[in-house]
C-alpha cells in the first residue's frame, strides 16, 4: 500500500500535460512502470489519480456489488464515468484528457494534494476556495471523523 505526503504546486501545458513534481514522482517510483487510473472525485470539482494497484484493489470491492440492483448499477455507471488510463511519458509526465480538464474546471495552474493512497488534481484556485471554506468547520469535522473511542 502505497501512502503519499506532501502538496505540490505545477502547471499543466496547452495539450494538458502535467509534469509531476520530483518530490511527487519520486515518492511514486516504485508504481510509475504499473500506470496509473485518472478519474473525477465523487465529492469535490477535482481529480483523482489511482496507483494501478490501489485501482484494482478498490474494483476488487465494487466488483462484490450486485449489478441487478439498479442503484448499484447507477453507482458503478456514474463512478467510472469518465475514467481514464494514464501513463507517465519518458519525460515525467501525464496527459489529462480535455473531458476531464473541463470536470475540473482546470486552468493553468494546478495543486496535486495527497490523499494517502491517491493524489488528487485541483485547479490552483478550486483548491484554496475548498481549503479556506473549510477552515471554519474543519475542528468539528476532525472530533467527528477522528474519534476512536473504542480503541
Amino acid at each position: 500500500m502505497i501512502h503519499l505526503i506532501g502538496t505540490y504546486e505545477c502547471k499543466v501545458d496547452a495539450k494538458g500535460r502535467l509534469a509531476l513534481p520530483s518530490a511527487c514522482k519520486k515518492q511514486l517510483e516504485n508504481v510509475l512502470q504499473e500506470g496509473f487510473v485518472l478519474k473525477r472525485s465523487v465529492f469535490q470539482p477535482c481529480l483523482e489519480l489511482y496507483p494501478m494497484d490501489e485501482w484494482n484493489k478498490l474494483m476488487q470491492k465494487m466488483n462484490k456489488l450486485n449489478r441487478f440492483n439498479k442503484r448499484n448499477n447507477d453507482f458503478i455507471r456514474r463512478f467510472t464515468a469518465g475514467v481514464k488510463m494514464v501513463e507517465v511519458d519518458s519525460n515525467g509526465r501525464l496527459l489529462i484528457s480535455k473531458d476531464l480538464i473541463a470536470f475540473a474546471g482546470i486552468e493553468k495552474e494546478l495543486v496535486l494534494s495527497s490523499a494517502i493512497n491517491i493524489v488528487e488534481i485541483w485547479d490552483k484556485n478550486k483548491y484554496e476556495s475548498v481549503v479556506e471554506e473549510s477552515v471554519d468547520d474543519f475542528a468539528t469535522l476532525a472530533e467527528e471523523v477522528m474519534n476512536f473511542d473504542d480503541e
